[in-house]
């Protein structure tokens, strides 16, 4: 999981342990890229207390970016984001019943004042390389990380 060595800079929460498959990409991605990461399972609905806690204290802890991933309605992104100062970027999971696009439109439909990022259904990969341009805003090593990759990826 994470790298032990370093403190979390991405708090990864998401609704329920069926979400982790998707999750790997998110976690895979983080590990390349070296960011140190920490993960919960707490649903907004099931464990609000649970989630109030861990976002209400996240930048206490050293975080500095969020990915929340949740589906159906979606709610986990918009409770984490009430809670923290911290950037929040939504990953919608695909449902079975309307496909992603009910967890999506729950994430992008955010009220003025608490804005959640959102990145495509699934979008996990996406969520961890952008949390990590998000980092490199003020911290060069993970703005050099990006710098690479997309280097590497205009080479192959």
């Amino acid at each position: 999981m994470a790298d032990q060595e370093k403190v979390p800079l991405v708090g990864i929460i998401m609704g329920s342990k069926s979400d982790l498959p998707t999750m790997e990409g998110c976690t895979k991605e983080l590990e390349e890229l070296g960011v140190p990461y920490e993960l919960v399972i707490a649903s907004a609905h099931r464990n609000p207390d649970k989630v109030h806690e861990w976002a209400g204290t996240a930048h206490e802890r050293g975080l500095k970016v969020i990915i929340a991933a949740a589906g159906k309605a979606a709610h986990l992104g918009g409770v984490v984001a009430a809670f923290t100062p911290l950037p929040v970027i939504g990953v919608p999971m695909k449902t079975s019943d309307l496909g992603g696009l009910d967890s999506l439109l729950s994430m992008v439909q955010m009220p003025s004042g608490v804005p959640v990022a959102c990145v495509a259904i699934n979008g996990a990969k996406n969520a961890a390389i952008y949390a990590t341009q998000i980092l490199g805003a003020t911290m060069p090593e993970y703005r050099d990380v990006i710098a690479k990759m997309k280097q590497e990826m205009a080479e192959a």
